[in-house]
């Protein structure tokens, strides 16, 4: 079980995200998500093989077939994934922990009802906070919810 300081250093600390089964399809729950946290100044990077084919954008991104084409895409802009969201079935975790673990990942994602024990330690012994069965988006609004009173103390008190 992950603690909420963890999950605050994570949304804190990790601004990249590439979004693994992102859907072009607004309507689509890994499209809200990933839109949700692009608005609040997260770098969104869709991994959907079926629209790179095509050379498609998503949320005005490029999308990238995979995560390592995706790293490279950053690596050559200077920046690197820094947390792997996962909207994929838990059977499809093990080859994508592994992927976050090669492009240098720090923290390896996994959506509401997505788990995967064997994939989750992997990642952990290679040095990913690892999070499963939670919403990114659920976690961020709980987190900014938090942070709400500490704002307005500090606003009062002039600081």
């Amino acid at each position: 079980m992950i603690d909420d300081a963890t999950l605050h250093t994570i949304l804190s600390t990790c601004r990249t995200l590439a979004v693994v089964g992102l859907s072009p399809q607004a309507d689509r729950p890994s499209h809200g998500v990933a839109r949700y946290m692009q608005s609040h100044g997260y770098r969104i990077v869709p991994v959907n093989p079926l629209v790179a084919r095509e050379g498609g954008r998503i949320l005005g991104e490029p999308c990238h077939a995979s995560l390592p084409d995706a790293a490279r895409a950053l690596a050559a802009e200077g920046l690197r994934i820094d947390l792997v969201d996962c909207f994929r079935k838990s059977e499809d975790i093990p080859p994508l922990a592994e992927d976050a673990i090669a492009v240098g990942a720090r923290c390896l994602w996994m959506q509401l009802g997505v788990s995967h024990a064997q994939a989750a330690d992997r990642a952990q012994a290679a040095g990913l906070r690892v999070v499963q069965d939670r919403c990114i988006k659920i976690e961020h609004a709980r987190w900014m919810a938090s942070r709400a009173p500490q704002a307005e103390a500090l606003r009062q008190s002039g600081a």
